[in-house]
């Protein structure tokens, strides 16, 4: 966290935030860790990072796509995906974001080939966010984002590696409150989605998971 130290001058809006952060729940595949937050973008922040991991034989669940598919014939931990997650806050507001708080996200994954040159797929990264906020009743304005595709080809001494295409998720909202629990819980969905693990059955719910301080 940036500009903290005495907690007495920290605003109470920005401890309610805090504080609904570690109450999120989520997936048992996402590690979520406390990251040096950004001192530039607001008096107060926070910012978290997340990888997710796939180890074989932890599910039997078919993974939906991309890197996904290739740690279920792995015999270690891979990682899938992974992310940032970084919550602003000022407590005299910004006409930018049109609140006193602003969600910063960054998410990247590798994916198969036959998925990765979908036209469509930066329109598909966004609405996965979308539908994740929606799903979690997180309720925000503001909202924008870039989606890009990275084509990764070898030559040379690196030829025989395979071609891989990566998608990268540059987005940011801005929470209608300061309960951002919600918030967190949906972007950490999004980065499991992005990784190509299913969506958890109906009724199952998410373990929690303690981040370093």
């Amino acid at each position: 966290m940036s500009a903290i130290g005495d907690l007495s001058q920290v605003p109470p809006d920005f401890l309610t935030a805090l504080s609904s952060l570690r109450k999120a729940q989520c997936r048992p595949e996402l590690h979520l860790e406390e990251l040096p937050a950004p001192s530039r973008l607001a008096p107060f922040a926070v910012a978290l990072g997340a990888e997710v991991f796939a180890t074989t034989g932890s599910t039997a669940r078919r993974p939906v796509h991309g890197p996904a598919i290739a740690a279920s014939s792995d015999h270690t931990d891979t990682e899938l995906a992974s992310g940032r997650f970084i919550l602003l806050h000022d407590p005299e507001g910004s006409e930018i974001w049109d609140g006193t708080f602003r969600i910063v996200t960054y998410i990247r994954a590798e994916l198969e080939p036959d998925i990765g040159n979908d036209q469509l797929l930066g329109s598909v990264a966004w609405t996965w966010l979308v539908e994740a906020l929606e799903a979690h009743r997180a309720p925000y304005q503001s909202a924008g984002g870039t989606a890009t595709r990275i084509l990764s080809e070898t030559y040379g001494t690196l030829a025989e590696r395979d071609d891989s295409i990566d998608i990268e998720l540059r987005a940011s909202w801005t929470p209608s409150t300061a309960d951002v629990q919600s918030h967190l819980e949906a972007w950490s969905d999004m980065v499991c989605t992005f990784a190509g693990l299913p969506p958890l059955p109906e009724g199952v719910t998410p373990l929690g998971h303690r981040r370093r301080s």
